[in-house]
């Protein structure tokens, strides 16, 4: 069976509930503090949190500790690596993904449900979904107003919509440049999501919307 490591730095704090999933969609999973190897591992999720308490910028340190450079080369090997909303921050730090997290158009912290529309079912963590199929998952954030010099050449795999996947202004809300949501790598086994698709996997919750990312994510690593 696969195994997929949930990386903990001091102020990650969504850590319990991504292991959780990832056993729900049908792999190991283990939480591993950010001074253990990942040797063992088949693929690597970086949750959601306030690594370091968000100093100096979110995802900012977490992003030069030593275990970076082990993802680095889950990334570089074409094994999966998600990373979720500050995991997401880390990864734009660490260079892994194109672009940035700023703070929020309006600047205040967002803890709400929005819709997605997918726009990219050719990733390994989307290949359960249908293209522009409308979903619903929550953020929370501060600093989740994506940013890139040239959002025409980013690999866009979720936008911010309505609930008729309608890309627009006032859904979205963040500020982020086109709606943008989640993004990939060019080969698209490094993701990026602001969106908290763990908080979306059991109808107790509002949605399983976010379900099938991590199983798309567990079957492609079978593979």
């Amino acid at each position: 069976m696969v195994k997929f490591a949930v990386v903990v730095f001091p102020g990650t704090n969504c850590d319990f509930e991504t292991e959780m999933v990832i056993r729900k969609a049908g792999a190991e999973a283990e939480r591993v503090w950010y001074t253990t190897s990942l040797k063992d591992f088949d693929g690597v999720v970086l949750p959601g949190g306030f690594s370091y308490a968000d100093y100096l910028r979110a995802g900012a340190i977490a992003a030069r500790q030593e275990i970076m450079e082990e993802v680095k080369e889950f990334a570089h090997d074409e094994r999966p690596v998600l990373g979720i909303c500050n995991g997401f921050q880390i990864l734009t730090e660490a260079g892994l993904l194109p672009g940035a997290l700023r703070p929020n158009k309006i600047p205040r912290f967002l803890c709400r449900w929005v819709h997605l529309r997918v726009n990219d079912i050719e990733t390994p963590f989307t290949s359960l979904y249908e293209q522009g199929e409308v979903i619903r998952m929550p953020i929370a954030h501060a600093e989740g107003n994506y940013y890139t010099e040239d959002p025409s050449k980013v690999r866009v795999v979720f936008q911010y919509s309505d609930e008729k996947g309608n890309v627009t202004e006032d859904a979205n809300p963040n500020g982020s440049a086109l709606n943008i949501a989640a993004v990939a790598n060019e080969k698209g086994n490094v993701l990026g999501t602001m969106p908290h698709p763990e908080r979306a996997s059991d109808r107790f919750l509002g949605s399983e919307d976010g379900l099938r990312l991590f199983r798309s994510m567990v079957e492609w690593a079978k593979m």
